[in-house]
C-alpha cells in the first residue's frame, strides 16, 4: 500500500471505515496493521501513546473477521485509543503517574460499550500526571507534542488522545473531561470533542469523579463521527449516581440533520468573576466569525451572558479538594510530582470535609442560576480557548500554584459547565496567524447533546474542516 493510500484510509473516520469493514472492502486485521505501522512511524516524535496493546488488537480483529457476532456494530474493526484514565481489563493504569499500579480486573463500562459496537482498543494515550493540568507533560511519560507544530501543546489532560487523532495515529479515541480536557485537546488539535451531559456516559467501575466534574467521551475529527461515539457509549449502569434521559434518536441522526427550527443562540465572551485572561485576536475573529456564520443560517443570534456568580471559585474549591482525593488513591505518594503533592496538600487544607459537603449542597442553586439563560436561548456561544496551542512543556516542572495560574488563564470558559454539568462541545474554527487550529465552543442546556450536535453539523457543512491534516501526518 502506498503512503497515500495509507493516509486516505488513516484519515476516513470511524463512520466510514466502519462501514468499509461490514462491506467487506477493508479487513478489521488490516485497519489494525496500517495504524500499529502508523504508531510506529510517527509515535516517537509525538510522544502520544504511553503503550500499544497490538497482540489483543489482532486478536480481536481476527475474531470479528471470522464474523464474530459482537464487533459488527457501527464501530465495526475501528482502532481506537484509550485514555490512561479509563480501565482496560488487565492492563495498567498508571494517571500519569510513577506510583506503581495494579491491573485492572475489567473494562470501564464505557469501554465495555465500545467494545460491543466494534471497536479494537489499540493502545493507551499519555496524560499528565493525574490529569491535572491542560497540556501533557510529566515526570512518568515527558512531553506529548502537538501535531501541528511540535513545539506546542496538544493540551490536556486528554492530549496523548488528541494528538494520536490529529496525526491520523487513530481514527477516534476515548477522553475525559473534569474541567475542560476533552473540548482543550480538541481546540488545540482541530478536533471535535464534546463533554456530555453529567450521567450520560457510566462512570462504572471509578465511581463519582472529582466531585462529579468528571465525565468519559471521546475525540473525533469531525461531528458525525463524535456522535457516533457517544451513541455507542452513552447509559448509565447499575453503581451510577448520575443518569440523564435516553435520547430521543440517535445523536449520528442529529449530527446528520440541521436543526428543524431557527435556533435561539447566545453568544457571550464574559469571563466568570476570579478568571483573568485575554482573548488573542486569532481567537476572537474565530468566534465572531462563527456567531455571523450561525446567523447567516437563519438562527437567531442574540449577545447574553450567564448569570456566572462566584462559580469560578466555586470551581477551584471543588477542582482542589479532587486532587487532594485523586493523589490519596496513590501507593506510592511520595513518587509524584512537586506539583501535584503541592495541589493535593492546598486541596485539603482549603477545602477540608465540611466544606466539601458545603460545596456539593450549594451546587444545585449554582446550577440553577447558571442555567436560567437555557430557558431564554437553545445553546449558548463562547470563546474556545483563549489563545492557540502554548509551548508543549506547558507549566510542567513548576510550582502547583503558578501551574494552575497559567491552566486558568489558557481555558476560562470551560470549567464552568463540569461544575453545571452541562453537554458542551468544541468545534474547529479556523486557523491562526500562527497555523494552529482555532476553536469555539457550544453549550447546551442539560440533556441537550442532540441540540449541540445538529448545530455543530450544520456549521460543519457550512464550513468544513475534516480534510484539514497536520504536515506531520503525510511522513
Amino acid at each position: 500500500m502506498s503512503r497515500v493510500e495509507e493516509n486516505e484510509i488513516a484519515f476516513c473516520g470511524p463512520l466510514e471505515l466502519s462501514r468499509r469493514v461490514r462491506e467487506g472492502e477493508l479487513s478489521a486485521r488490516e485497519l489494525v496493521e496500517l495504524f500499529l505501522a502508523r504508531i510506529d512511524r510517527l509515535n516517537p516524535q509525538l510522544n502520544a501513546f504511553r503503550e500499544t496493546l497490538a497482540d489483543v488488537a489482532l486478536a480481536s480483529a481476527a475474531q470479528i473477521d471470522a464474523g464474530a457476532l459482537e464487533g459488527r456494530g457501527a464501530l465495526a474493526g475501528v482502532p481506537i485509543a484509550v485514555k490512561d484514565d479509563m480501565p482496560i481489563g488487565g492492563c495498567v493504569r498508571t494517571r500519569g503517574s510513577r506510583s506503581p499500579s495494579a491491573p485492572e480486573e475489567r473494562d470501564a463500562e464505557a469501554l465495555r460499550r465500545l467494545r460491543h459496537a466494534g471497536a479494537i482498543p489499540i493502545g493507551i494515550t499519555r496524560v499528565p500526571e493525574l490529569m491535572l493540568f491542560p497540556w501533557t507533560a510529566s515526570d512518568a511519560g515527558g512531553v506529548t507534542r502537538n501535531p501541528w507544530d511540535l513545539t506546542r501543546t496538544p493540551g490536556g489532560s486528554s492530549g496523548g488522545s488528541a494528538a494520536a487523532v490529529a496525526a491520523g495515529l487513530v481514527p477516534a479515541a476515548g477522553a475525559s473531561d473534569g474541567g475542560g480536557s476533552i473540548r482543550i485537546p480538541a481546540a488545540c488539535c482541530g478536533l471535535v470533542g464534546l463533554k456530555p451531559t453529567r450521567g450520560r456516559v457510566s462512570s462504572q467501575p471509578l465511581g463519582e469523579g472529582w466531585l462529579g466534574l468528571a465525565t468519559f467521551g471521546a475525540l473525533a475529527r469531525t461531528v458525525p463521527d463524535s456522535a457516533l461515539l457517544l451513541d455507542a457509549m452513552h447509559g448509565a449502569a447499575p453503581g451510577d449516581r448520575f443518569s440523564v434521559a435516553p435520547p430521543h434518536g440517535s445523536f449520528l441522526q442529529a449530527a446528520l440533520t440541521p436543526p428543524a427550527a431557527p435556533l435561539r443562540v447566545a453568544v457571550s465572551t464574559k469571563l466568570p468573576l476570579g478568571s483573568f485572561a485575554r482573548l488573542s485576536a486569532d481567537q476572537r475573529r474565530a468566534y465572531d466569525q462563527t456567531a455571523r456564520l450561525i446567523e447567516e443560517l437563519g438562527h437567531q443570534v442574540t449577545e447574553r451572558d450567564p448569570d456566572y456568580g462566584l462559580v469560578a471559585p466555586e470551581f477551584i474549591q471543588t477542582y482542589l479538594r479532587g486532587v487532594h482525593e485523586e493523589f490519596a488513591t496513590l501507593e506510592r505518594p511520595d513518587l509524584a510530582e512537586r506539583s501535584t503533592r503541592q495541589l493535593a496538600a492546598v486541596g485539603g487544607r482549603l477545602v477540608p470535609v465540611r466544606r466539601r459537603e458545603r460545596l456539593l449542597a450549594r451546587r444545585g442553586a449554582t446550577i440553577a442560576r447558571i442555567a436560567r439563560l437555557w430557558e431564554q436561548v437553545d445553546v449558548l456561544l463562547t470563546p474556545g480557548l483563549a489563545s492557540t496551542a502554548i509551548p508543549a512543556e506547558g507549566g510542567h516542572g513548576r510550582s502547583g500554584l503558578v501551574a494552575l495560574d497559567r491552566a486558568a488563564r489558557f481555558m476560562p470558559w470551560y470549567p464552568v459547565f463540569n461544575l453545571t454539568g452541562q453537554p458542551a462541545i468544541s468545534i474547529p474554527a479556523g486557523f491562526g496567524a500562527d497555523g494552529l487550529p482555532l476553536s469555539v465552543q457550544l453549550v447546551g442546556r442539560h440533556g441537550a447533546e442532540e441540540t449541540l450536535y445538529s448545530l455543530a453539523g450544520q456549521i460543519e457543512s457550512a464550513r468544513p474542516w475534516g480534510g484539514e491534516r497536520p504536515p506531520l501526518a503525510a511522513l
